[in-house]
């Protein structure tokens, strides 16, 4: 396995397909219905034009097995150190290692970014996922009860930060 740089044009359909299998199946995404590739490319336009990363995992033959990226916590400018990430990882992929290592990723280059906030908005009840976050130094942050409704039931979605020890000289404006 290795990690690559994601692009839209080679990624697009392998993202999408985790993306509306997490819609389907999990409380990963608060959605209702599933994405379109029309919906990608605002997504991947976003990530290109706020500089941020989308990090893939591929096995040997190059099939995307998850993937991680972030993106603005905050609308607001003195938010610019702080970013929300998200770690997929392909249904058949799960529970070997791979959210870690994407995570790990992500850390990275956030760090190599100088932001010094990672944010994870998690479903309260995905023990898993708050299990590594935890395992990898995050923080809990704080709890919203019945932040949505889905699957016949309400919801509660759970923060937790990892503080990173960049920028060496933030600065305002």
């Amino acid at each position: 396995m290795q990690l690559v740089n994601c692009t839209e044009e080679r990624h697009a359909p392998a993202i999408l397909a985790i993306f509306n299998d997490a819609i389907a199946n999990s409380t990963a995404l608060y959605e209702y219905h599933p994405r379109t590739m029309e919906t990608m490319k605002g997504w991947f336009a976003t990530k290109r034009a706020g500089g941020y990363p989308v990090i893939g995992l591929e096995d040997e033959a190059g099939e995307l097995l998850g993937f991680a990226s972030y993106g603005a916590f905050r609308g607001f400018p003195a938010n610019k150190y702080s970013v929300e990430h998200s770690i997929y990882v392909r249904g058949d992929q799960r529970g070997k290692g791979l959210g870690r290592a994407l995570l790990n990723a992500a850390i990275d280059a956030a760090r190599q970014a100088d932001l010094h906030i990672l944010v994870g908005g998690i479903d309260a009840a995905n023990a898993a996922s708050i299990a590594l976050h935890e395992q990898l130094g995050f923080v809990h942050a704080g709890t919203i009860r019945h932040a949505a409704f889905k699957f016949g039931r309400w919801l509660d979605l759970a923060f937790y930060q990892l503080m990173l020890d960049t920028p060496a000289h933030p600065v305002d404006g």
